[in-house]
């Protein structure tokens, strides 16, 4: 039996929520998962936790799994838009930390407390939103996908993606109108 045929067995069961399944496909894929994933990260406890974000997806979406598309090419864009994700997440937070440390306006330390905080503050607006729109926007701009990705995902057009973005960055603005300086700028280098 090819490894494509035997894929396609597993992910018809898996869509009806087979757990061995799930352990089937796991045992086959998670080590190539991980040796990917450590050569983007270069330390095993990162690419251990994207294994285990990219499996948890494919459960959580078991349903809608296509079991004629290739499964190994599934996996491996689930684990590059995390890997994406991950990236901007820390890119965006160094950004943001230089700024605050090479800016005099910004001469106090910058605590983690302070960091968590702010962080935890711009979820608590961005879980405001409407719950599609809330999709669209964390796609786009949290999991760095483009609008004819996001489009392509959630069978909509790139119009209505760039639409609902920009509708979300206009709330975001508004609701930050009242938030301090630090907090603005957090905002403006991790969503906008």
């Amino acid at each position: 039996m090819s490894e494509g045929k035997n894929d396609r067995e597993l992910i018809k069961l898996l869509q009806k929520g087979n757990v061995e399944a799930f352990d089937s496909l796991f045992e086959v894929y998670s080590s190539k998962l991980f040796g990917f994933a450590v050569k983007y990260f270069k330390n095993e406890a990162d690419a251990e936790e994207l294994v285990q974000e990219v499996f948890v997806k494919v459960w959580e979406n078991r349903q809608t799994l296509k079991s004629e598309l290739s499964f190994k090419s599934y996996l491996f864009t689930i684990a590059l838009n995390q890997i994406r994700k991950y990236f901007n997440k820390k890119a965006a937070s160094l950004r943001y930390l230089e700024t605050i440390q090479n800016n005099p306006e910004f001469s106090e330390d910058l605590s983690t407390d302070e960091y968590e905080s702010a962080l935890s503050r711009i979820y608590q607006i961005i879980n405001q939103m409407p719950v599609r729109r809330l999709e669209i926007f964390t796609k786009s701009k949290l999991e760095g996908k483009n609008a004819k990705e996001v489009a392509a995902e959630l069978n909509i057009s790139p119009g209505t993606v760039d639409n609902q973005v920009s509708e979300a960055l206009r709330f975001i603005r508004s609701q930050l109108k009242t938030e301090n300086l630090t907090l603005l700028l957090f905002a403006f280098l991790f969503v906008f």
